[in-house]
């Protein structure tokens, strides 16, 4: 691993794992705040509880477990591609600058929207790393030409050697062997 991903996935989970055992521990904080987005995603997915705070501490958990797991390297791109995923109705929650009277905090939450936004960056390009080692898609199509350039140097052998087999298979039939 390269110092630049042993450095830097911590430093990117780092405020997951803060903010998630934050919304873990104290769900009542954030979830006034999370109402505005947990309802419409609640009456579209109803796996989901419905119940806010279970929502928040749900939310929370996930960036707990991707936090850890991204700043330890164990399946860090699973995790990055988690965080990400709870990164989204977090920020539509927490910062809806385009709701805010108030020039000074809307400047405020349009900054942290932003932030928000530039970590999901983070995270998507941490889930699409990896450590310079091939990706799967790579490894199937670089074995799938493999196979393909195999294939065709068989078919030129045995045509190859069909050429002769067939040339002395002629000529013992004309001597009657």
């Amino acid at each position: 691993m390269s110092l630049l991903r042993m450095a830097g996935r911590p430093m990117l989970a780092s405020m997951f794992v803060a903010g998630g055992l934050h919304s873990v521990r104290r769900p009542q904080d954030v979830a006034p705040v999370a109402e505005p987005v947990v309802r419409p995603v609640t009456d579209r997915v109803s796996v989901l509880p419905d119940n806010t705070e279970q929502l928040v501490r749900l939310n929370g958990a996930v960036q707990v477990v991707g936090g850890v797991m991204l700043g330890l390297g164990r399946f860090p791109r699973l995790a990055a591609l988690a965080i990400a995923v709870t990164l989204v109705p977090t920020t539509l929650a927490g910062h809806r600058f385009w709701e805010t009277e108030d020039p000074a905090e809307r400047a405020q939450q349009r900054i942290h929207f932003l932030k928000n936004l530039s970590m999901m960056g983070g995270l998507l390009i941490a889930a699409d790393d990896t450590g310079g080692a091939p990706s799967l898609m790579w490894r199937g199509r670089h074995a799938a030409k493999g196979l393909r350039r195999e294939a065709h140097t068989v078919q030129r052998s045995v045509r190859a050697a069909a050429r002769p087999a067939a040339a002395a298979g002629r000529v013992r039939s004309r001597l009657g062997c």
